[in-house]
């Protein structure tokens, strides 16, 4: 981020008013705007200004964090003296970019990766102010950033990428290995090993199939474009379509308990996203809880806010599912909903929960994780009633 002159000049103006380290500018061109009133130490990235002599007149408290330097022993000083910056090659970067000299028609230099002493890795941009456009630098003004946060975002790119790789190279290598033995040598098979072998086929390409699906979703969720197609959803006979599907594929009637609580106001929702986050939820009951799995839903009020004076604005359905397994332990709560995070070495990619959040939180709800009364894992999901306003 490159800050401009006003933030360079609001910035000089707040530290003006606390003390005599900061010279005020003298021209018009760079005197601070009226009214604007920012102190530099409230601002979230670390801002270094220094003025037309390359004296350091500004510093604030998140540069004197990010550089481990006290403003005080900044301020006043060469900008190349309190901002000792190398470039990934070891070159001194104030003497390579040279802001003071050089064509006269430059405005300053791009966000970019820099080295302060020790070897610490940060993100630094420059504006030069000139009181015309190819006059003279009356203010080089530095913006700082910490790196952690975007080495994070790269680790989790890099984590999901590896994921991926790795979880597409299993059924793609079955499926490959399957097809081309059915091509080389398809007379010497019986009816039943040839369809046992495109079963497998089938099984793996629907699991590349669901893996896919999680990708997209991720995507949709992490730039904000998920879309929600509202209709009128049966959430209790959704629920009971998921029992009845388990029963079907040879898990006994009596490991599921549904508890609805009726009357259940009217809901809105998308109904295959729905469909989504019951199957992931029932799915981890079944396959790492133990016991029963209860799945109750039940009319609520959402706890964010009290209910309007009809009590119908704030109404949410909740649906809770529970089993009677080992639960979660209580230091891995917190990372529940987090991307690749595994209850156990079970399979699964780890992608399921976070986009069982993202769901629920492009509905308008919320989500919570727990300890079941039965003292298996509980995950509890509320969604907002009544009609969209659109259809009102």
């Amino acid at each position: 981020m490159s800050v401009g002159t006003g933030g360079a000049q609001s910035a000089l103006r707040a530290r003006d008013a606390r003390g005599p380290s900061a010279s005020r500018p003298e021209d018009p061109a760079t005197a601070p705007g009226p009214g604007l009133g920012i102190d530099p130490d409230d601002l979230p990235d670390g801002i270094v200004v220094a003025d037309e002599r390359g004296r350091v007149v500004c510093f604030n408290a998140a540069a004197a964090r990010i550089t481990a330097t006290p403003a005080a022993e900044a301020l006043g000083r060469r900008l190349d003296a309190a901002l000792p910056l190398e470039d990934l090659e070891g070159r001194r970067w104030w003497q390579l970019t040279d802001p003071y000299g050089g064509l006269a028609i430059r405005n300053g230099q791009p966000e970019r990766n820099l080295l302060l002493p020790g070897g610490r890795e940060i993100l630094v941009s420059a504006r030069y102010v000139r009181t015309h456009p190819t006059g003279p630098v009356r203010r080089v003004v530095v913006c700082l950033r910490d790196t952690e946060a975007r080495r994070r975002t790269e680790r989790s790119h890099a984590e999901l990428i590896a994921t991926v790789a790795h979880e597409l190279r299993s059924p793609l290598t079955s499926v490959k290995g399957f097809t081309a033995t059915l091509l080389a040598k398809w007379e010497r098979f019986t009816d039943d090993q040839k369809k046992l072998m495109l079963e497998t086929v089938d099984a793996d390409a629907n699991r590349v199939t669901r893996l896919i699906a999680e990708l997209l979703d991720i995507s949709r969720i992490d730039s904000g474009r998920l879309e929600v197609r509202r209709q009128p959803v049966d959430i209790g006979a959704a629920v009971g379509r998921h029992i009845q599907a388990y029963v079907a594929s040879g898990q006994p009637a009596d490991r599921f308990l549904l508890r609805i609580e009726q009357p259940l106001p009217a809901l809105w929702a998308d109904p295959d996203k729905i469909d989504q986050v019951l199957s992931n939820l029932i799915e981890n009951a079944v396959r790492h809880g133990e016991g029963t799995v209860t799945i109750d839903v039940a009319p609520s009020t959402s706890p964010r806010e009290r209910p309007d004076e009809e009590g119908t604005a704030n109404a949410v359905t909740s649906v809770t599912v529970s089993d009677e397994g080992t639960g979660i332990p209580e230091e891995s709560m917190n990372r529940v909903f987090t991307r690749f995070w595994r209850g156990s070495k079970r399979g699964g990619t780890g992608l399921g929960l976070y986009i069982v959040k993202g769901i629920v939180e492009a509905h308008g709800g919320s989500i919570t994780v727990g300890r079941a009364p039965g003292g298996g894992a509980e995950f509890r999901f509320t969604l907002p009633v009544g009609t969209p306003a659109y259809l009102l």
